[in-house]
């Protein structure tokens, strides 16, 4: 079967339908709340240098309403983000794989972390360590990654 289709158009056909953001939500509902706390890597994709997804297992913690995501300056999905700003991240539940949200949104602010004090926060939630203990990626310069969700979805 050989059809021919118009990539412009496919493409603007998928603008006019997500555009008006009608229906979704923009906030974690209370059902899934729990996901932020609990010991979950999400995987945050962002778009790499030639338009290619690229998908980053990572520690998150919230506050605020936003995801926020700990990276080093000399990362890829870091150089994506600052080219684009949309992300998507989803999180499994890890005592129930059917169980997950989906976040797709903005990194909307990019916060030095140069004490690691946010780093750190994650070695306490996910290590159980007061001091993040690898120093490879310690010792890099790290920021906070500020998500604003456009989207949740939960399931």
């Amino acid at each position: 079967m050989n059809e021919s289709r118009d990539a412009a158009n496919d493409v603007d056909s998928i603008n006019r339908l997500t555009a008006s953001g009608e229906g979704r939500s923009t906030e974690i509902p209370d059902s899934h709340e729990d996901l932020l706390e609990k010991k979950s890597f999400a995987h945050l994709a962002s778009l790499g240098p030639r338009g290619e997804p690229h998908s980053h297992p990572v520690w998150y913690d919230a506050a605020g309403g936003e995801l926020l995501v700990s990276t080093g300056t000399d990362r890829q999905k870091y150089r994506n983000i600052q080219r684009d700003p949309r992300v998507s991240v989803s999180i499994l539940d890890p005592d129930n794989p059917y169980r997950y949200l989906e976040v797709r949104g903005r990194v909307i602010r990019i916060e030095p972390d140069p004490e690691k004090a946010f780093l750190d926060r994650l070695a306490r939630k996910y290590l159980d360590q007061d001091t993040y203990p690898y120093e490879e990626r310690r010792s890099a310069d790290r920021v906070i990654l500020h998500i604003q969700p456009d989207h949740v979805v939960a399931g």
